[in-house]
């Protein structure tokens, strides 16, 4: 295995360089559930081309854009946010963060900007693993996972830099992961 950390609810998966899945290609994942009925969580680093007031017409000044948070159930929205104390309502995954919550509240405080844009993220689609599934990817290398990281980490745009920062704060052991080129074939 790449690193000996294990799965849940809070913790990072930063896919290897050269997964050969498109969906999870350089992507680093936020676990919003990991129990005995499987795994969720959501893509931190994939940006859509959409805006939420493209998707929900009555937010008019929502100008947050939506990622990509995996491909199931592509169709539908999620969030993540920080800001429990305005919002009120939403199940915690540790570190400050918060999954899903009163959309009517949210709607609401974005659109009295009572929410910035780096207190809440957006995702059509979320990342799914069976019971068991992604202890196997793990075993084959497919994933390393962080317990350690900066919050402020989950609300960066910077897609690419996202994962390097992510796979550099593993440690000095894995830093030069962070600089093997995209296709190696070009190399």
């Amino acid at each position: 295995m790449l690193n000996n950390i294990k799965p849940k609810t809070g913790r990072l998966l930063i896919s290897e360089p050269f997964m050969a899945d498109p969906n999870f290609k350089r992507s680093v994942v936020l676990l919003t559930e990991h129990g005995d009925d499987g795994t969720v969580g959501y893509i931190l680093n994939q940006v859509g081309n959409l805006m939420l007031n493209d998707v929900i017409q009555d937010l008019w000044d929502a100008k947050n854009y939506i990622y990509f948070g995996g491909p199931v159930a592509a169709d539908t929205l999620h969030f993540i946010h920080r800001c429990y104390d305005k919002l009120q309502s939403g199940e915690p995954i540790g570190n400050g963060l918060y999954w899903g919550g009163n959309f009517e509240t949210l709607k609401i405080l974005l659109n009295t900007n009572a929410i910035s844009a780096d207190e809440v993220k957006f995702f059509m689609g979320y990342s799914g693993w069976d019971n068991g599934q992604l202890d196997r990817e793990i075993e084959q290398n497919a994933w390393m996972v962080s317990d350690s990281f900066n919050p402020d980490l989950i609300f960066s745009n910077d897609d690419e830099k996202l994962w390097r920062d992510v796979v550099v704060n593993l440690g000095p052991k894995y830093a030069h992961i962070s600089n093997f080129p995209v296709d190696p074939s070009l190399n």
